[in-house]
């Protein structure tokens, strides 16, 4: 996003948000304003505050306020406003409170307002951000609603959520009746349920005419967006700054000695300024933050000290959180490193940023139908990401851009735009979610750019194999209950067994775990070791879905019996633990027992411990992930997919591998197809509890291989009977009639 400020939230329940950096206020200027007839704010009935005026002045300098008159006359006389602007010009923090303004002006009639993000961290920041700005309460007048955390009230005038978020409301509100005005912001991001909403918008206009949609983009998107919605009026917002561009084609090579040699250069240059560095992937953030960190300890102290921070995009617990200490630490000059990937341009809102150092390559996820799994490669990012991170660099006086690339392979080797997630992502829940609109009758939806028919087929295919689809195609009971999850399918149709096999409980906590990041810490150098003996300690023999279960209940135990966070935060570091991912965790599993509660399913009192327990627990799971099933063909641990003929290895942290004890048959979360293919969270299965669990016309369309014949001989050994009902269901599942349903409706 482009506001200003590398700043985490505190927690949900605090009333107002005041940032250290700009809490202290001029005694003269607020003698100034006591004079001055107390002006009142509309939102609340408060007079401003000195603060507020302050930060008017801030606001008054973004770039798109000069373009603030044009865009309220757009807003007034149409339906649809595309707002065009380069990074960090103010779009995401001025336009939801100009559309704020203009829902007051006419007594919110037609509801209020929500503005969509990409990420969560964003959509935090800029609520806290904007209500400091409209002087207003966080959680009250302005407000957020990101997974499994809603800091809103029925009194909310703004709120900021995720696109995911406001794609499940739907659900229950398909016409999204609350709000009079719809901000998509940052489009050119091109998720999933961003595209998504652009499509089912389009009906909900047409049967909403007073309802008014702004699509907040960069301006690469722009010709694409205006031929999708038609002639719709267009906000530009130019921002110019200098920028010098330095390209270092020799670099790409050995781009990472490259990127640790320009870092330390900047540094010991003397000249001001943060710095940001883009990088492939997760693994290289991980790697260069061990080495800024233990180089820039032998740095000369009086350049200032060398401050590194990991900023993850996706799959870490979020931005970086100043404590007092650190607090204490901005008083003398400081250089802070900020160490990104991709997706990490619209994290970064400071503006102290001079320096930004990019390799011009990333690592990207690309789901395979045929094989249900992720590739993992490493690509050439677009010419549009190129630019957006040439546009987070501080405009108050020249920055400079260093990229690890020729200007020929900017040009040749990067596509124009950012690829479609939704040519590039598993579509099952997508399917899932436009399934269950459908029946408020708005399951056709105008993509911007189609999916791939191969994607939706598989994806129809697994909601059928899943039973969440009856003989018509459309959602089965099953079906819709599943829905009701914010999980993936297959997860959510475990939780659902689950109640047939009395395990809720361990179910619950299970899909929390494996939602949650990855509750291990990343370790530093030379302390595996001792971290692998920590972890032993949580070890279930019955496979690393039980460990996940075990570290739960030890955290549980020691946050139950501990009056400070403090001491819970220092119990999870000493035991190698990610304490933010097992709160995240906690937060999770609350939600999922709520929903359990509301549609009155089962839930029987929890017996973790028992033999019993344990088969039921590996049915519950077998139900919803029979699909991700490998065999040991050597005894060595080479693991065969059922589905495919990749091969894979237990992941190093795999309680399996720890114990080198390799089970012949395991069930797997997750697969990715890269240097290592590695299976994780595996628990190990018999060959008869699958055959009894999986259904039967997916066993008969597996590919013939070693692994099913003998799984045809295990049936073969089973009663008579329950051969007899698997023929007859198989019978009942024929070909055609799978291939029926499976229709696009």
């Amino acid at each position: 996003m482009e506001e200003q400020g590398l700043r985490c939230p505190g927690s949900a329940s605090e009333k107002r948000y005041f940032p250290e950096s700009l809490d202290s206020s001029d005694g003269d200027e607020e003698g100034v304003l006591a004079c001055e007839d107390l002006e009142l704010n509309p939102f609340d009935g408060l007079p401003y505050s000195s603060r507020y005026y302050k930060l008017l002045k801030e606001r008054e300098d973004l770039p798109i306020w000069k373009e603030k008159y044009s865009f309220m006359e757009n807003l007034l006389q149409n339906q649809i406003v595309i707002v065009s602007g380069d990074a960090r010009c103010g779009k995401s923090s001025q336009v939801p409170q100009w559309c704020a303004e203009y829902c007051l002006s006419i007594h919110y009639q037609h509801g209020g307002v929500v503005c969509t993000q990409v990420h969560k961290p964003t959509a935090v920041q800029l609520a806290l951000r904007v209500a400091d700005e409209m002087d207003v309460n966080i959680g009250h007048e302005v407000g957020y609603v990101i997974p499994f955390e809603n800091c809103c009230t029925s009194e909310t005038i703004l709120r900021y959520c995720t696109d995911d978020m406001l794609q499940r409301e739907m659900m229950s509100s398909p016409f999204l009746g609350s709000y009079g005005v719809i901000i998509l912001d940052d489009v050119h991001e091109r998720s999933i349920a961003t595209d998504v909403l652009l499509g089912l918008l389009k009906d909900v206009l047409l049967a909403r005419p007073e309802l008014k949609l702004i699509i907040n983009s960069s301006p690469h998107l722009i010709s694409k967006l205006s031929s999708y919605y038609g002639n719709v009026p267009l906000v530009e917002v130019r921002k110019q700054h200098p920028v010098e561009v330095v390209y270092l084609s020799g670099a790409q090579k050995e781009s990472f000695e490259s990127i640790l040699r320009l870092i330390f250069e900047i540094h010991q240059s003397g000249e001001k300024g943060d710095i940001v560095v883009f990088l492939a992937c997760e693994h290289d953030i991980e790697k260069a933050y061990e080495i800024v960190c233990q180089e820039g300890s032998n740095l000369n102290p009086d350049l200032g000290e060398l401050v590194v921070i990991p900023l993850y995009p996706k799959e870490k617990c979020a931005l970086f959180k100043p404590n007092d200490e650190t607090e204490k630490r901005c008083q003398v000059y400081q250089r802070r490193v900020v160490l990104t990937a991709s997706s990490g341009e619209s994290l970064i809102w400071s503006n102290t940023v001079k320096f930004v150092i990019d390799v011009g390559v990333e690592r990207r996820k690309v789901y395979n139908p045929r094989i249900r799994a992720d590739s993992l490669t490493t690509q050439p990012i677009s010419q549009s990401q190129a630019e957006i991170r040439k546009q987070i660099l501080g405009s108050s006086s020249s920055g400079k851009l260093f990229c690890l690339y020729s200007e020929e392979f900017a040009s040749k080797d990067m596509r124009p735009l950012k690829p479609v997630e939704m040519q590039e992502a598993n579509l099952t829940s997508m399917v899932l979610f436009l399934k269950r609109i459908d029946i408020a009758g708005l399951g056709h939806c105008d993509f911007m750019n189609r999916p791939a028919p191969e994607s939706l087929m598989q994806a129809l295919e697994d909601l059928d194999y899943l039973a969440a689809l009856d003989n018509d195609g459309n959602l089965s009971e099953f079906g819709i209950i599943m829905s009701e999850f914010p999980l993936d399918p297959q997860l959510s149709k475990s939780i659902l067994a689950s109640c047939e096999f009395d395990c809720v409980e361990e179910m619950l906590t299970i899909a929390a775990m494996v939602t949650a990041p990855n509750c291990f810490s990343n370790l530093p150098h030379g302390a595996e070791e001792a971290a692998l003996t920590c972890w032993k300690t949580f070890l279930h023999p019955e496979g690393d879905h039980f460990t996940l279960i075990n570290i739960y209940k030890a955290y549980q135990d020691i946050a139950l019996n501990s009056a400070s966070e403090n001491y819970v935060e220092k119990w999870c570091h000493d035991y190698f633990l990610n304490f933010c991912a097992l709160r995240m965790a906690d937060v999770i599993r609350a939600e999922l027992l709520e929903i359990v509660k509301r549609i009155e399913l089962p839930c029987a009192e929890p017996a973790f411990g028992s033999k019993e327990n344990a088969l039921n627990i590996k049915k519950a799971l077998l139900s919803g992930y029979f699909m991700q099933i490998a065999r040991d063909v050597d005894g060595s641990g080479n693991y065969l997919m059922l589905t495919h003929k990749q091969v894979a290895q237990l992941h190093p942290l795999s309680g399996y591998s720890i114990t080198k004890k390799m089970p012949e048959w395991v069930l797997f979360h997750k697969f990715s197809i890269s240097e290592n293919n590695y299976i994780r969270i595996t628990s190990e299965i018999s060959p008869e509890l699958f055959m009894q669990l999986v259904p039967p016309y997916y066993f008969s369309n597996l590919p013939p291989s070693e692994s099913k014949d003998i799984l045809h001989q295990v049936m073969d050994h089973l009663s008579p009977l329950s051969t007899m009902k698997k023929e007859q269901k198989m019978c009942e599942k024929c070909p055609e009639t799978t291939e029926q349903r499976c229709t696009i409706q």
